[in-house]
């Protein structure tokens, strides 16, 4: 599997997370990206890797109408059938399929693959998209997110969550490295960019000393600022990075 996390990681994770049940709003993160892509590519059906508890496939399945299936190593029936009240969507709405995507083969194919958070955890980034791209069909829109650690907020992590910090791929995060691993892999139309104006966070923020809470607070209140007046994405300030291609 050559991952940074196992299932024990996951668990912990999930359990220790508070707020994950909310109405999705539609300002959350990708979103208009998401349903552009669906909408351009007529996208009849959508498979989110690693994206428990599952925000995109509800959102997808209940403002596009559109089959969706979720695939994780951990899920949390509960929390999902939350998730889909909470959206006002039937419960089991949203497919499961709880698997080791290094083990798991394909048993059907989607137009869109995507994932936001995990190829990051990986040290093998090329297996790790490959093993998105067995799931596109024909022409099928693969749209992966990870975050951008080579910036100020990777400094943040790095500083004073290096255990979180050590979770993540460093290497990963890198245009150029990107853009070379899907054309290899015979994507097309392959687009690899920072993503978002100034964001900075801490995992678990609430156990920090309380002098690093109000730096990371000041911090981000001067940058929000200046981000507005110079609104553009960077390296050093983006906390995002996309790739869109297709099959």
């Amino acid at each position: 599997m050559n991952g940074l996390t196992d299932k024990e990681f996951w668990l912990n994770y999930w359990e220790s997370k508070t707020g994950l049940v909310f109405s999705i709003p539609d300002n959350y993160p990708f979103l208009s990206l998401l349903k552009k892509l669906i909408t351009t590519n007529r996208v009849r059906n959508l498979l989110e890797i690693g994206g428990f508890p599952g925000y995109y496939s509800v959102w997808a399945f209940k403002n596009i109408k559109i089959k969706t299936d979720l695939l994780d190593f951990v899920i949390h029936p509960k929390i999902l059938h939350d998730l889909e009240k909470a959206n006002q969507i039937q419960e089991g709405s949203v497919g499961t399929i709880e698997a080791d995507l290094f083990n798991y083969t394909p048993v059907g194919k989607y137009d869109l693959v995507m994932s936001n958070g995990l190829i990051e955890h990986f040290q093998n980034t090329t297996e790790i998209i490959q093993k998105h791209t067995q799931f596109l069909s024909e022409n099928g829109i693969l749209f992966i997110s990870l975050p951008n650690f080579k910036g100020l907020n990777g400094w943040f992590q790095k500083t004073f969550d290096r255990d979180n910090y050590d979770k993540h791929y460093i290497e990963s995060m890198d245009l150029v490295y990107l853009r070379n691993i899907c054309q290899n892999l015979g994507l097309k139309d392959v687009e690899v960019y920072y993503s978002g104006r100034f964001m900075l966070w801490l995992e678990n923020e609430g156990k920090q000393p309380a002098w690093v809470r109000v730096f990371r607070k000041s911090t981000w209140f001067i940058l929000k600022v200046f981000s507005k007046f110079f609104p553009f994405e960077t390296k050093a300030l983006s906390p995002y990075i996309v790739i869109t291609a297709r099959a």
